[in-house]
């Protein structure tokens, strides 16, 4: 549930970022005259119709790709997750296109380092770093990348304190080192 509500707050804080930035919107066959120009959808994990990429571009696509729970022998829990974000543009000219894909994701990661958390419970990770790529690839008029950070996620706490009798499944049957699993 935590990484969900991550994608989401990560959704609201990227519609906000980058609600005046206005881009190019393709012609669709059903439409009538050219589409007005609108800020970039955000979406989390998928697109509402994968088949539609194209008919959604502007688009900022968050999803979680991994995410990771330690604890050092004596140090607080450390939880995180890693969010790939993929952004997606149109644009008839190859230059202004690339140009408008990169003030997209130029937008959005300038708003991260300035802020840092969102949610009042998610961190980015600096440490980890943040990562952008633009794809090399031949695909005009539709131009892509993606951005990876990672984000400190709310520390979950124990419900019952490990070791007491009935809170760990393990019977100690004598002083010490015996143990069985309770059957």
């Amino acid at each position: 549930m935590t990484k969900a509500v991550l994608l989401e707050q990560l959704r609201l804080f990227t519609a906000e970022a980058t609600k005046d930035l206005l881009l190019p919107v393709a012609l669709q066959k059903e439409d009538q005259e050219q589409p007005r120009p609108r800020a970039a959808g955000v979406y989390r994990t998928r697109l509402p119709d994968s088949k539609a990429a194209r008919k959604k571009a502007p688009y900022i696509l968050h999803q979680i790709i991994t995410g990771k729970d330690v604890q050092a022998p004596g140090q607080r829990p450390n939880n995180s997750a890693t969010v790939r974000t993929i952004f997606c543009v149109y644009h008839h000219d190859e230059q202004e296109g690339g140009l408008a894909l990169l003030n997209l994701m130029e937008r959005l990661r300038i708003a991260l380092l300035e802020q840092r958390s969102i949610g009042k419970q998610f961190r980015l990770d600096l440490e980890a770093g943040l990562e952008s790529l633009v794809y090399p690839e031949d695909t005009a008029p539709y131009y892509a990348g993606e951005m990876i950070s990672v984000w400190k996620l709310p520390v979950i706490e124990r419900k019952a304190p490990y070791g007491k009798e009935g809170n760990d499944n393990v019977k100690q049957l004598c002083p010490g080192t015996c143990f069985e699993a309770q059957r």
